[in-house]
């Protein structure tokens, strides 16, 4: 086997790979070694046709696509490894010479590691993050566990108020026609929740039990059902029941129910600390985010199309295996979003051009400053796992890649340079 490499522009290479007849037949005779039994000739045991006749009756490429595709991957991987080339794509393949008898000729273009030419990547400015937590903030969220906790009281000596749960029964008419998803019986509707079309709840209020009105309203000109887009419609309702929300006191008792302490005092100041902890860790990742997006911008680097394009593609994979975790196909997803699997792609590539560029502006980060990578990393990295997955880190460790488990320790520990020298202003 040969290859000829032409450098293209952006980034991009061209492999010319002929692979030599022998190496073909060699492979057509596997295919037919495979296949005969499958082929019935008269006069001939089933089984025991020649390959020479075979080719006579069907064609001498009888077996020869067959051929190509078996030789094809180690070819392809063959030619790879005596470029010496560092390919980041899939390859865009065109058979130039595919005949029995000759020399298969193909070529393979391909994207080439971009060289990333650093700027400034110590020093950056960030902006300060606060991380203090008020007294608002934190009656906040205890009064979101109050409402969590709130039982519902039956109401009949009154109308409908803001905040209630209003029991209803409705018809929804445009132009006097019934339309299709428009009735609902026994609909627990929360007035001020904005669940239904703007509006609608609003002119709930003010009605009593067992009460019959109109509501007029307006379907939004961006609604789902095309039918109903800036369509006027009228609801026949009905209030079938009225429950208010009657909220616990924010005392000592509700303290000792929600959490483990036994005063309000202490319960808040646990709560304090806890939104103090949330703040900080999301603060140190808004951080490293802006420091890599920093040294991302001050680098120099020409991204090939095709990089970006293969990048896309393990993101949504990435997403299929994610899906199916959860029990979901990707034939699944994208039925119920009305997507396609090429319109996701798309959607996906400016993540996946920010995902290659900080992981190239890393890894360049990582070579200018000499980064050592000890076996005692090694190990600490395996043990993280080995906890995650509830395994023996021998074990993991004679799974995973070393070398790319030295990669991403490599990353992390240029992502905790550009952290670590960052300045707060």
């Amino acid at each position: 086997m040969s290859v000829t490499v032409e450098t293209l522009e952006k980034n991009m290479a061209k492999l010319t790979v002929t692979v030599a007849a022998d190496r073909i037949e060699e492979a057509m005779q596997n295919v037919y070694q495979k296949n005969r039994s499958r082929y019935s000739v008269p006069g001939f045991r089933k089984g025991k046709v020649s390959r020479t006749m075979l080719e006579k009756m069907y064609g001498k490429g009888l077996f020869f696509e067959d051929a190509v595709n078996e030789v094809m991957p180690s070819a392809y991987a063959d030619a790879v490894e005596e470029s010496g080339l560092d390919i980041v794509s899939e390859p865009s393949l065109n058979f130039v010479q595919t005949e029995p008898g000759k020399d298969l000729i193909f070529t393979a273009e391909v994207a080439v590691k971009p060289e990333v030419v650093l700027g400034q990547y110590k020093g950056l400015e960030v902006e300060k993050a606060d991380l203090n937590v008020t007294e608002e903030e934190v009656l906040a969220i205890i009064k979101r566990e109050q409402e969590k906790n709130a039982v519902n009281k039956n109401v009949e000596d009154r109308a409908v108020q803001d905040g209630d749960i209003a029991t209803i029964d409705f018809e929804g008419f445009v132009d006097g026609e019934a339309f299709e998803g428009g009735k609902g019986t026994d609909y627990p509707l929360t007035i001020g929740s904005g669940t239904f079309i703007p509006g609608f709840e609003e002119q709930i209020i003010g009605h009593e039990l067992n009460q019959e009105f109109d509501v007029n309203v307006t379907f939004p000109e961006d609604y789902q059902a095309e039918n109903l887009k800036g369509k006027a419609a009228v609801f026949k309702c009905t209030v079938k029941k009225i429950e208010e929300k009657e909220l616990p006191e924010l005392d000592d008792e509700f303290a000792a129910e929600v959490s483990e302490f036994d005063t309000m005092d202490a319960y808040k100041a646990h709560v304090k600390s806890a939104e103090t902890e949330k703040k900080t860790v999301a603060a140190e990742r808004a951080k490293e985010e802006t420091v890599i997006n920093k040294a991302v911008e001050n680098a120099q680097m020409d991204i090939p199309e095709a990089m970006v394009d293969t990048e896309a593609k393990n993101m949504i994979r990435e997403f299929a295996d994610r899906l199916s975790g959860q029990g979901l196909s990707m034939e699944q997803y994208l039925e119920y979003f009305g997507q396609t699997e090429e319109g996701m792609k798309e959607q996906m590539k400016p993540n996946a051009l920010k995902r290659i560029q900080s992981r190239l502006v890393l890894e360049a980060i990582a070579k200018a400053e000499a980064f050592e990578i000890t076996e005692e990393e090694i190990d600490a990295e395996v043990a993280k796992m080995a906890a995650q997955y509830q395994m023996e880190a021998d074990q993991v460790k004679s799974m995973v890649n070393v070398d790319l488990l030295k990669e991403d320790i490599a990353y992390n520990k240029a992502s905790k340079l550009l952290v670590d020298e960052a300045k707060e202003v």
